[in-house]
C-alpha cells in the first residue's frame, strides 16, 4: 500500500492537466494498493476523473 497525493499522479502522467484542477483536488490523498510505480496511464486517468467527480458532488451549480 502507498498513499500519494493526486498531484503526484497528475504530474507523472498528465502534467498538462495541472492548471485545470483545483488545489483541494490536487491535495486529495489516494491510496494505491500496489504503489505508484506500477500504475498505468489508463488507471491514472480513472483516478483523476473519480477524484474530480467526488469533489463536484459537494458543490452547487448556480
Amino acid at each position: 500500500m502507498e498513499t500519494v497525493r493526486l498531484s503526484d499522479i497528475v504530474m507523472k502522467w498528465f502534467p498538462e492537466m495541472l492548471p485545470f484542477l483545483r488545489e483541494n483536488e490536487l491535495n486529495s490523498r489516494i491510496m494505491l494498493r500496489d504503489g505508484i510505480g506500477i500504475l498505468e496511464a489508463d488507471d491514472a486517468m480513472e483516478i483523476i476523473q473519480y477524484s474530480i467527480c467526488e469533489h463536484q458532488s459537494h458543490s452547487f451549480l448556480h
